[in-house]
């Protein structure tokens, strides 16, 4: 999932004070489940703001909303009717779906109400860890599903550095050795052989660093005019 936190109350305060009147549309998806930017967390965002302006004598009003995905158009188009009365919009979604807000309805102001982090899994209640940078090339098959690329502090591809030691790595004792993991889940897999093959270096260009990047899946696509 993406996971994200959000904005300081000070920080979205300021980015809404030319607006009278706001709506705090949470996203039912992603941000929901990492307990940042649902309808709960929206309720939440819209009266502490609320109470805010309350205090700073200053008026408007804030009201809230949940979309079920705020990263696809269908959806955005079903509720866009909704936000016609509002001067802002404070999107508690993810970077994706504040952007695909703004594409899909440009004649509104879409304010981002969350930090988007990172993609990640939860490992206990209350903590995600990042697991997948989106590089566009998975390597997972050869490491046995943990990722070198996230989960190694210098995204190697061929082995560990010579700074991990005792399964850690040299940049903190807390962060796991990646290729230490990958080593015993290799072993336990009766998998070494796959240590000895050495991988050519990263294509980078099928990550962000390529420049901004678009999936086409032919096999999906509706037809022109459908």
């Amino acid at each position: 999932m993406i996971v994200g936190e959000r904005k300081p109350l000070a920080e979205i305060a300021a980015m809404l004070k030319p607006f009278g009147k706001v709506c705090v549309l949470g996203c039912g998806t992603c941000v929901t489940v990492c307990l940042s930017g649902g309808e709960k967390e929206a309720a939440e965002t819209a009266a502490a703001l609320s109470l805010l302006w309350q205090k700073e004598g200053k008026k408007g009003e804030v009201k809230t909303g949940t979309m079920l995905r705020q990263c696809e158009y269908e959806y955005i188009d079903d509720y866009a009717a909704r936000l016609e009365e509002y001067d802002a919009v404070l999107s508690l979604a993810c970077g994706v779906g504040v952007q695909a807000m703004t594409t899909r309805l440009p004649e509104k102001i879409i304010l981002p109400g969350l930090n988007t982090k990172f993609m990640g899994y939860p490992i206990e209640q209350g903590v995600w860890k990042e697991n997948c940078l989106g590089c566009g090339n998975c390597v997972l098959d050869l490491t046995v599903g943990i990722c070198p690329i996230t989960r190694c502090s210098k995204s190697m591809l061929n082995g560990p550095c010579g700074g991990s030691q005792d399964g850690k790595c040299e940049v903190s004792k807390d962060v796991d050795c990646a290729w230490h993991l990958i080593y015993e889940r290799l072993l336990k897999m009766d998998m070494l052989e796959c240590m000895e093959a050495v991988q050519p270096p990263k294509d980078w260009s099928s990550s962000h660093h390529g420049g901004v990047r678009t999936m086409v899946r032919e096999d999906v696509r509706l037809e022109s005019g459908q």
